[in-house]
């Protein structure tokens, strides 16, 4: 991955963390002992947004609908503001951008590709082209117009941020690959919704959210495994990951990493406790993929 090896770290999701806040309630200690290897900002787009109407989150058995619509500053208040803060942290940094038009992608990617601090890339292709109505990282087609925009704005790592609520994943990894991804991250949240309890009104103000939490962890698995036969790119996973168990499924489903997002709401301390699982797993994990390797052979 142009110089940077993901294997066996542990990221952040998008906007599950905020250091910025972290750091502000744990001091320095915080950089001290930091739970993420990458640190993933907030998805940032081109203008401010408030974001979603409030209410904003729903509590399910199995996780969290979240509904927040990516409230941040903008590139300008981004970059004035937001990263000189990030760039303190001990890792290396990871800009999470999103645009409704491939212009509009390919203004932040060269605007931000301007700043050292930045390593690397996230493209959240989650939202729909205003230009042709297609969810860009839904369609391969227009996945891949999206990398051929913005490829040459940067040599830094790019990965594509894939949405669970494609037709097939797998395709739109291999045309993200094809037009010069670097990585490709998966599950982002799949579509969902709750009634305000003893009414048929939604709860959420924006109606309906993002689910994520251990109730997407089969479908986050089989999707990153899809991807994993088919893409020779590094896949990240990601989708309900509570433990250092559950990262390895990840793993063996074909991730080279995995990104932590809704158990840090929980604790806040959860990608450090997975690493050190994780970490206490790997020898029986090779033993595992030892044993495949002899029954196949």
């Amino acid at each position: 991955m142009r110089g940077f090896d993901l294997s066996g770290l542990v990221l952040n999701g998008s906007g599950t963390f905020d250091a910025i806040a972290a750091r502000r309630t744990f001091g320095d200690e915080l950089l001290e002992q930091f739970p993420f290897d990458v640190f993933v900002s907030k998805t940032i787009t081109a203008e401010p947004r408030q974001g979603n109407p409030p209410p904003r989150l729903w509590e399910t058995p199995g996780g969290l609908i979240n509904s927040i619509g990516l409230p941040n500053k903008g590139l300008d208040g981004f970059l004035a503001a937001d990263l000189p803060q990030l760039a303190e942290l001990p890792v290396p940094l990871c800009v999470s951008v999103m645009g409704f038009t491939r212009d509009e992608l390919a203004k932040l990617v060269a605007a931000v590709d301007q700043r050292e601090e930045v390593a690397m890339f996230e493209l959240n292709v989650s939202c729909p082209n205003v230009e042709t109505g297609l969810i860009m990282g839904a369609d391969p087609s227009e996945t891949a117009r999206v990398m051929e925009r913005v490829r040459p704005l940067t040599d830094k790592p790019v990965i594509v941020k894939l949405t669970p609520n494609a037709t097939n994943p797998a395709e739109v990894a291999v045309a993200a690959e094809g037009a010069g991804a670097d990585a490709v991250s998966l599950v982002n949240t799949l579509k969902g919704m709750a009634f305000r309890p003893g009414t048929s009104e939604p709860w959420l103000g924006a109606g309906t959210g993002g689910v994520s939490g251990p109730a997407v962890r089969a479908i986050a698995l089989q999707q990153v495994a899809a991807v994993s036969k088919r893409a020779e790119i590094p896949v990240i996973g990601m989708g309900g990951i509570a433990s250092g168990a559950g990262a390895q499924d990840f793993l063996a489903a074909g991730a080279e990493c995995v990104a932590v997002g809704t158990e840090s709401f929980r604790d806040p301390a959860a990608g450090s406790r997975i690493r050190r699982e994780l970490r206490g797993l790997r020898p029986k994990l090779e033993v595992t993929y030892l044993e495949r390797g002899t029954r196949s052979g």
